[in-house]
C-alpha cells in the first residue's frame, strides 16, 4: 500500500498543483516515506517543490518533548535553511506571520484515532487559519491504527479544548484526511482543502486491523506512543492522565498499563471481571509490577495491570478500550471507596475543570465511576446511542 506522502513523492501529476507555490509542511518524527526518509527531506529532494517553512505539533517536529504541556520553540532547520514554527509553544494557533510564510501547507501527521490526541485539534486550527488567510491545505493521509470502531461519549458543548476539537466520541474511527472533511462541514469552514489519499488501505484487514503491520514499520508519532498495542489501548488509557494512577510514563510500555503503589492489581482485575466481564473481550489483562523512572510515582514500585490488545488474544471488533479503562476506575472505586482517584491541575491549560472531565468532554464518565449505585448498563445507556449516531454522521466522510 502507499501512504499519501509516498504517492505525492512518486507521482509528478500530484505535485503539479504545487508548481510555483511556496510549500510548508506540518510534520513530526513519524512523518516518513516507505523507505523511512523523513517527509521534509523527501519533499526537499523534489526539484519541483519549493519548501518555504515547516511546522511542528505537540512534542515538536523532532518529537523531543517527552511529557505533555512541554512546549517546543521555533527554530531554523539547519539542513534546509527554512523556519520551523512550533504550534505547541507560545501559540497553538498559527499566527499571521506564520501563515504569511507559505501558499499551501501539506499536513503529514500520524494520528492515533483518538479525540484527545492533539494533532487533530492542530489540524482544525490550521484549517481555520487557512480559511482566514486564503491558503490551501492538503492532508497527506495515513492510516488510523485503531481502525474503524467507534467508542465513547460525545464531547458536550462548552467542553471544547486543545484535547477536544469538537463533538466527536473518544474513538472516532476516521483518518486525519477524513477528519478534515468533517471539521470543514461541521464548522462551515470556507477553505481550499484536499486529501491525497492512501492506496490499498484496508482498515478491517487482520492482523493489523488499521495498521499495515506487514508493510510499514511503526515509528512513534509522539514519544510515549511506542507501538500498535498502545495505539489500540490509547482511547482508554489516555484517561489515566486525569487520575493519580500511573499510565506507565517512565517505563518502556507507557499507556498500555496502569497502576500505583497502593492498589492490588490482582484484586482490581478480579473486580473488573465480576462487574462487567463483557467489557473485557478482545484482550487479556495481566497483573505486573513496574517502577516509573519519571512522572507519577517515580521511583516507587507499582502494582499494575497490563492491557494486551495484541497477538492471539486480540479481537478487533470486540475490544473496547474506553469501557475497559472506565471499568478499571470503577473497580478501584468499588474496592476502595475513598481512593483519591482524580487529579486536579490545569490540564492542557484548562482552568477550573478536573482533567478527567476535560479528557472525556463532560463530567459524565467521572460521575458514573463515583456513583455507588451505577452499573455497566448505565454507562452503555449513555454511550451506545451516541456511538451509533456518530457512525451515521461520519459515513459521508469515509474515503476508504
Amino acid at each position: 500500500m502507499k501512504f499519501g506522502i509516498d504517492r505525492l513523492i512518486t507521482d509528478p501529476g500530484l505535485r503539479a498543483p504545487l508548481a510555483g507555490k511556496r510549500v510548508a509542511l506540518l510534520a513530526h518524527p513519524a512523518s516518513v516515506t516507505a523507505n523511512l526518509t523523513h517527509s521534509l527531506d523527501a519533499l526537499a529532494a523534489c526539484e519541483d517543490i519549493r519548501l518555504s517553512a515547516a511546522f511542528g505539533p505537540q512534542h515538536g517536529l523532532r518529537g523531543d518533548k517527552q511529557d505533555n504541556m512541554v512546549e517546543s520553540p521555533d527554530f531554523s532547520d539547519p539542513v534546509h535553511g527554512i523556519p520551523v514554527f512550533s504550534l505547541y509553544g507560545e501559540v497553538r494557533r498559527p499566527t499571521d506571520e506564520m501563515m504569511d510564510s507559505f501558499d499551501v501547507i501539506l499536513i503529514d501527521l500520524q494520528d492515533l484515532g483518538c479525540r484527545i490526541y492533539t494533532f487533530i485539534t492542530t489540524l482544525l486550527y490550521v484549517l481555520e487559519a487557512a480559511a482566514k488567510h486564503g491558503k490551501q491545505v492538503v492532508v497527506l493521509d495515513r492510516p488510523n491504527p485503531a481502525g474503524r470502531p467507534v467508542e465513547g461519549l460525545t464531547l458536550r458543548p462548552g467542553w471544547e479544548s486543545f484535547v477536544g476539537a469538537g463533538p466527536i466520541p473518544m474513538r472516532h474511527g476516521l483518518t486525519l484526511g477524513e477528519l478534515g472533511h468533517w471539521f470543514i462541514a461541521h464548522y462551515k469552514i470556507g477553505v481550499d482543502y484536499s486529501v491525497i489519499t492512501m492506496e490499498g488501505w484496508r482498515p478491517d484487514a487482520a492482523p493489523g486491523s488499521g495498521w499495515p503491520v506487514e508493510e510499514r514499520i511503526w515509528i512513534n508519532p509522539s514519544p510515549n506512543a511506542p507501538n500498535l498495542n498502545m495505539a489500540r489501548a490509547y482511547a482508554g488509557t489516555v484517561m489515566l492522565e486525569g487520575t493519580t494512577l500511573s499510565e506507565g510514563r517512565g517505563t518502556t510500555r507507557p499507556l498500555e498499563l496502569f497502576g500505583a503503589p497502593d492498589i492490588d492489581a490482582r484484586a482490581v482485575i478480579t473486580e473488573m471481571q465480576r462487574f462487567a466481564p463483557q467489557w473485557l473481550a478482545g484482550c487479556v489483562l495481566r497483573d505486573c509490577w513496574f517502577e516509573p523512572t519519571f512522572h507519577k510515582h517515580v521511583g516507587q514500585l507499582c502494582s499494575g495491570v497490563h492491557i494486551h490488545a495484541e497477538g492471539p488474544h486480540y479481537d478487533h471488533a470486540a475490544f473496547r478500550p474506553w469501557r475497559l479503562q472506565a471499568l478499571a476506575f470503577k473497580a478501584i472505586r468499588s474496592l476502595s471507596p475513598d481512593y483519591g482517584l482524580w487529579r486536579d491541575f490545569p490540564y492542557e491549560y484548562e482552568l477550573g475543570k478536573l482533567p478527567i472531565d476535560v479528557i472525556n468532554g463532560s463530567p459524565l464518565l467521572r460521575q458514573w465511576v463515583d456513583d455507588d449505585n451505577a452499573v455497566a448498563a448505565d454507562l452503555d445507556a449513555l454511550a451506545v446511542p451516541e456511538e451509533q449516531a456518530w457512525e451515521e454522521e461520519r459515513r459521508p466522510f469515509l474515503l476508504y
